[in-house]
């Protein structure tokens, strides 16, 4: 079937990223498969994860479904584009419709993308996964892609404001190899070994990552472990709790 909404929503991203002079930095495309089904999982630090994440398949001539909040599809402008792109609605009341849904995608071939940790980390740390990923790539025979994303949280995130601008911020992007789900295998220990993979990856980004704070007043986006002044996890556990 003829995209005639996704790819022109492509081009425009990269039209923009282009005027926005962003360096993109991005390895091991190669690990998503040219035909079939997959389960792309990335770790979710920025409201634009989704973009470089389906960038990141593009070498391979694919395009990616991804699960995000149904309030997204009801949106005047982005409803509309979310729809014609196929990706799939998540209502939290009704989840299993988008699981049901997200496996026909899997089973007919498509790459479906899930942010397993459900919302923006305002660490810039992991998050614990939820195990649907695993349960879905076990469900429809598929694999699992590791994902991670760093330096998009510079450019729009929860609780600061977007930086548009001609910035010349460096993405960098981090793919790894396929992880199996076997079905005899237990969701929870598929998890854990995704997440894992997914931090190795996160941490392989940050290494590569090519500037730093500018200053005292540029600490915002690192996280505080490596002399960042983001919130800790446990900070952002509290200030939920209030």
């Amino acid at each position: 079937m003829a995209e005639i909404v996704y790819r022109p929503v492509v081009g425009l991203a990269q039209t923009l990223f282009k005027a926005w002079d962003l360096k993109i930095d991005c390895k091991g495309s190669e690990n998503i498969p040219r035909s079939g089904g997959a389960v792309l999982v990335s770790n979710h630090i920025s409201y634009l994860d989704f973009i470089f994440d389906g960038l990141a398949a593009l070498p391979q001539k694919r395009l990616v479904r991804f699960m995000a909040k149904e309030s997204v599809f009801r949106h005047k402008i982005s409803g509309p584009l979310m729809r014609g792109m196929k990706h799939i609605p998540v209502d939290r009341n009704q989840g299993e419709t988008a699981y049901a849904h997200a496996l026909e995608s899997l089973r007919s071939g498509e790459i479906v993308g899930v942010f397993p940790e459900a919302t923006i980390s305002q660490s810039f740390t992991l998050k614990s996964f939820k195990s649907g990923a695993a349960r879905m790539a076990q469900e429809a025979g598929v694999p699992l892609i590791p994902v991670a994303l760093w330096g998009t949280q510079r450019l729009w995130t929860k609780g600061h404001p977007r930086n548009f601008k001609r910035s010349h911020t460096p993405v960098t992007i981090r793919v790894g190899e396929a992880i199996e789900a076997p079905r005899d295998k237990y969701a929870g220990a598929i998890t854990r070994q995704l997440r894992e993979r997914v931090q190795e990856l996160l941490e392989a980004a940050q290494r590569a990552y090519p500037v730093r704070p500018k200053d005292a007043n540029d600490t915002w986006w690192m996280p505080a472990h490596l002399g960042g002044t983001a919130p800790t996890p446990e900070q952002v556990r509290e200030a939920e709790k209030r």
